[in-house]
């Protein structure tokens, strides 16, 4: 679906007042999608309404069950969300570039690649299941970029985008890091209806004198590039504890976690930029097991659904 017709963004895009997009992974101690132990009703309803006075867009990574309750809950209890929903795809080539082990057998990348199919079936299923909540579809998280554990040659991932808007009425994407996207990504730019780009500052050893204008100069680097496509923020938050992995401790906090997220959104809206927070709820099951590693750590609420600073009312 090459050509001019392909840079055309389909479905609508609100007008914002304020940031209201936030992704959505609810996974509470003990439960985590590799061990296929999933949030029950009653927490993915209760995130919800405390979720739901301030957002309205809802960004899921995957087809799980986790996402099908979501979906489920939204329509029963008629509850204000659009959510974007993901093919989440498995590594379909080795990447020894990745720190944390990214190589695989090939009857591993095999079985991989037939469940990417099931994967992309089900998000088809999902979004004319509920055309009226899916917002738009991902073909895929960060797989694409040099570090990753699950790693999906490009022309794969522009397969599975051709599959998906073949099957959906809603507009669909792919989300990751924007570093790709400046680059060896320009052939997925002409299939999907907008790019999805990732941006983390704080990652990348940044500080709050700098962090607001490096996201800026992320998201410029992609939208000047590909004048006339929309570009979603789909990632962009600050992590409030370190082991120091990949971010120094004395970066990691609440208070700055405020302040960037603050910044964030003010200029989000100046621009008319959907982005969407990362993340709701810390997220224990990630990660190391160090208690301090940083992935379990961009909550805007603990893992006990307690607000941090930057939910909080103003004294």
């Amino acid at each position: 679906m090459a050509g001019a017709d392909a840079t055309k963004t389909r479905g609508p895009w609100p007008q914002l007042e304020r940031v209201e997009a936030i992704c959505y992974s609810g996974y509470r101690e003990g439960q985590s999608p590799a061990t296929r132990k999933y949030p029950t009703e009653a927490q993915v309803l209760e995130d919800l309404r405390l979720l739901a006075p301030r957002f309205r867009h809802l960004r899921m990574y995957d087809c799980s069950p986790h996402v099908q309750t979501t979906l489920a809950l939204i329509q029963k209890h008629k509850l204000p969300f659009k959510v974007m929903i993901g093919a989440y795809l498995e590594a379909e080539a080795s990447n020894p570039k990745c720190p944390w082990g990214g190589v695989y057998e090939e009857d591993v990348l095999v079985r991989n690649r037939r469940e990417n199919q099931v994967q992309l079936a089900k998000a088809i299923m999902l979004a004319n299941k509920y055309p009226e909540i899916v917002s738009s579809v991902s073909a895929g998280n960060e797989a694409t970029v040099e570090w990753t554990d699950h790693l999906v040659p490009v022309e794969h991932v522009i397969q599975y985008v051709r599959t998906l808007k073949a099957g959906v009425k809603q507009p669909v994407t792919f989300c990751e890091n924007y570093v790709p996207w400046q680059s060896f990504l320009a052939p997925l730019v002409a299939e999907v209806d907008f790019i999805s780009l990732h941006t983390y500052p704080e990652w990348e050893q940044k500080g709050m004198d700098t962090a607001l204008s490096f996201t800026e100069e992320n998201f410029d680097s992609v939208a000047k590039k590909y004048p006339g496509k929309k570009v979603v923020i789909t990632e962009a938050g600050w992590a409030t504890r370190s082991s120091g992995r990949g971010i120094p401790v004395a970066n990691a906090n609440e208070a700055f976690q405020k302040q960037y997220i603050e910044e964030l959104t003010a200029w989000s809206v100046k621009r008319g930029i959907l982005t969407f927070l990362f993340e709701a709820f810390d997220e224990p099951w990630k990660g190391s097991e160090h208690p301090d590693e940083p992935e379990k750590h961009w909550g805007l609420y603990t893992v006990d659904r307690k607000p941090k600073p930057v939910l909080r009312p103003a004294p």
